[in-house]
């Protein structure tokens, strides 16, 4: 009879434990709510050509409103994704422009949208073969 040890590295890996109630998952969850929310997608988005004054914003965001978008702002202000200057004057004006941080997150929302561009009809059509095999249920 032949013994055979086996390394750790050997064995066959186990898909990771996702626990979400530790920080980890929790921050990432926090992140994935803030990005992937229509109304800062959009605004991420508007701001990659240059920066905007909130007005300005607010007309090339349509149906957003005013308290929405003063939202959206500070919370992906706080994040560090969007700059907020100050340029004192009569009347005070303030300018938007996304950070380093935001400009990185370009990317992945562009890529995100293409996606779900490309894939809106498979979609369309497994909803409308779901809703036809469980309507009245």
């Amino acid at each position: 009879m032949k013994l055979t040890t086996f390394d750790e590295a050997d064995l066959p890996s186990s898909p990771p434990v996702h626990d979400p109630a530790s920080k980890d998952c929790r921050l990432v969850g926090d992140i994935l709510a803030r990005v992937g929310d229509k109304w800062s997608m959009l605004v991420v988005m508007t701001l990659l050509e240059k920066p905007l004054h909130f007005n300005e914003l607010k007309r090339a965001i349509r149906g957003v409103s005013q308290q929405m978008l003063s939202r959206t702002l500070r919370a992906l202000e706080r994040d560090g994704l969007v700059a907020r200057t100050v340029h004192f004057g009569v009347p005070v004006r303030v300018e938007y422009a996304l950070s380093d941080l935001g400009r990185s997150l370009a990317g992945p929302v562009e890529a995100l949208g293409a996606w779900a561009v490309g894939a809106r009809p498979a979609i369309e059509a497994s909803r409308t073969a779901f809703d036809s095999q469980h309507d009245g249920v």
